[in-house]
């Protein structure tokens, strides 16, 4: 099964992939231009409302288009898929193209988005020509030269008005407008596959392949077990790491012990640095002996001049005495 809408700007290769991817695995290639052109030549319906519409010069309504779609993916080789080419080209187109599907009960798988240069797209553009009869799509830049028919049936080989270098630039303007918020919208909804779109073909159809064929796994349904190699393999991860956390944290405390042991030490000689500064301080011890000292040598001087006084009394008391005998031995005479 492989039901696919194909993103990419003009020239980015989803009509020469889409062809691969039908060729390969049998779904068809929907394409809403060729499903126009066959309903206006076949007169259905639907191909005479969209002629009456571009003979007037206007665009074909996403109802008619739809209407198409619907058609088309009724047929029997629709029932194991499709691949959506150019459809939808903006997010009103997206949503009423999801609301189909869902009522057709064909969902789609993925969206695939070429991611391509813009100037390899001008390269592939202005450089495309086509087979007129089998629809057969060259690049004069890959064609030996001088080469102007199809390899296939020999047909002139043409190039679209459209493809013109002074049109160019507006189909990738109308492009970076409309088509490329498609992008944000579909990886929203969890469906957009980018593909690198350069290269050799046979190198972006196996990218193409793989991307249409990867089937999203949903969160719910994933489980992880853990076998005895990983188990054995975080247990001697862990037995290792004790070692090494060892030492990590013995390096740890050491490291935090020098970066505390160096603001005491720094401190230290700041404190010493002030203290050889100063002057020395008197010590209170020396002055109370001086105070002591003081005290007993006053109290001595008291003393010794305490001794004095009597002496000096009975020193003048002496002669006085002494003239008093004197004078009474005169008077007895």
């Amino acid at each position: 099964m492989m039901r696919i809408v194909l993103l990419g700007a003009p020239g980015s290769g989803k009509g020469t992939q889409a062809q691969r991817l039908m060729a390969k695995y049998g779904v068809p290639q929907v394409s809403s231009g060729d499903l126009l052109r066959d309903a206006v030549a076949r007169g259905t319906e639907l191909g005479k409302q969209a002629k009456s519409v571009m003979d007037a010069g206007q665009l074909v309504s996403d109802e008619i288009v739809l209407g198409l779609i619907r058609e088309r993916l009724s047929r029997a080789d629709a029932a194991n898929g499709f691949i959506l080419d150019g459809f939808p080209r903006n997010i009103d187109q997206a949503n009423a193209l999801n609301a189909l599907l869902k009522e057709i009960g064909q969902p789609l798988d993925a969206v695939l988005l070429l991611d391509v240069r813009n100037q390899t797209l001008m390269q592939r553009l202005a450089g495309r020509r086509i087979c007129q009869k089998c629809g057969t799509v060259y690049n004069i830049h890959s064609l030996p030269p001088g080469t102007t028919t199809c390899a296939k049936d020999g047909t002139e080989l043409y190039q679209r008005p459209d493809d013109k270098e002074e049109v160019i630039g507006k189909r990738l303007a109308v492009y970076d407008q409309q088509t490329k918020p498609l992008v944000a919208h579909y990886s929203k909804l969890g469906l957009l596959r980018k593909v690198a779109g350069e290269g050799e073909l046979e190198q972006v159809f196996e990218r193409m392949e793989a991307a249409a064929l990867a089937k999203p796994v949903p969160a719910s349904k994933v489980k992880v077990t853990k076998t005895r190699a990983a188990s054995k393999g975080k247990t001697s991860a862990a037995k290792s790491a004790k070692p090494a956390a060892r030492s990590a944290s013995k390096t740890s405390a050491k490291v935090k012990a020098k970066a505390k042991a160096k603001p005491a030490k720094q401190a230290a000689k700041k404190s010493a640095k002030k203290a050889a500064k100063k002057p020395a301080a008197k010590s209170k011890a020396p002055a109370a002996k001086r105070k002591t000292s003081a005290k007993v040598a006053k109290k001595s001087s008291k003393r010794a001049a305490a001794a004095r006084r009597p002496a000096k009394k009975a020193a003048g008391k002496a002669p006085a005495k002494a003239a008093r005998r004197v004078t009474k031995a005169r008077k007895k005479k």
